[in-house]
């Protein structure tokens, strides 16, 4: 997902001021903002192909969910509204019914390691008329010191999967490069056998979150996103919904119209499982372990 490049970071002695947090190039944004921008991918074999759509994704602070939702009319958590945050969306395991989906990242996190106790910033699709689903979601988690400390990677599939990547933050500042080996299966069309390179830009006035999937041979897929971010107010939420019809549909729609494109160009379907464990835990220089 390309994203230009963030601003230049302050003077460390404005960051209380302006919202700048030291490790960060770019003001973090308030407790709700959203991201116009575009996905695209592209397939380099074993056939060609790509696709662009148009989407929005939100950008909320967890601990800040309920203060978002009672200054707005459009916006709700946990219940039905034009655009709607559910907490058990996201987070394996997590109760139907009062579960707290940044409580259950900090302890998952805090297991591996990570401190996660500052802000906890999730990029994701919202519901709309009660619908979503989320083949990526990416969590911002930072330490105590406001420190970006790790990013935890949600794939969902269309079996009803899921699966985390947590890796560890090394850059101080600029763009963040992490790599891990794929657990998960997610595309009938991919193989197993294959390893992850993001590439992903701190939010900001923009965003970008780009994958590069390769095998033992070379790439095979690069997918994105990069999108442009606005405070989330009720106005724009409504311009959303008609700028942006059924997204969330057009979405799950999208990746079956893309699928059966792919069949016909000749793509084999192929079968895989969902990890045990909910979460692998990328060790820095490492390698990965399940947790």
């Amino acid at each position: 997902m390309n994203g230009a490049p963030m601003a230049e970071r302050g003077a460390a002695e404005s960051n209380a001021a302006d919202g700048r947090v030291p490790g960060s190039a770019a003001a973090l944004p308030g407790a709700a903002s959203v991201y116009e921008g575009a996905v695209t991918h592209r397939r380099f074999k074993p056939v060609e192909h790509r696709l662009k759509y148009r989407v929005f994704s939100f950008l909320l602070d967890l601990d800040a969910l309920d203060e978002t939702a009672r200054g707005m009319a459009l916006f709700s958590r946990n219940r039905f509204n034009l655009f709607s945050f559910y907490d058990r969306d996201h987070g394996r395991g997590l109760p139907r019914e009062g579960g707290d989906l940044a409580g259950y990242m900090r302890a998952a996190l805090g297991a591996a390691g990570i401190d996660a106790s500052g802000r906890l910033m999730l990029l994701c699709y919202p519901r709309m008329l009660g619908y979503v689903f989320n083949p990526l979601s990416v969590y911002y988690c930072h330490d105590a010191s406001g420190r970006l400390a790790a990013i935890v990677y949600e794939v969902n599939n269309t079996f009803g999967g899921d699966h985390s990547y947590v890796i560890p933050v090394t850059e101080e500042t600029g763009p963040i490069r992490q790599e891990t080996d794929k657990t998960f299966h997610v595309s009938p069309f991919m193989d197993m056998e294959m390893r992850y390179a993001f590439r992903m830009s701190r939010p900001g006035e923009t965003v970008s979150v780009v994958i590069n999937t390769a095998d033992a041979e070379g790439p095979v897929l690069y997918a994105g996103f990069s999108g442009e971010g606005a405070p989330l107010t009720d106005a724009r939420l409504a311009a959303l919904f008609f700028r942006y019809p059924l997204m969330t549909l057009k979405v799950i729609a999208g990746i079956h119209w893309e699928a059966a494109k792919l069949l016909v160009k000749g793509l084999k379907t192929r079968h895989g499982a969902t990890p045990a464990r909910a979460f692998t835990i990328v060790k820095p220089d490492a390698g990965s372990a399940r947790a």
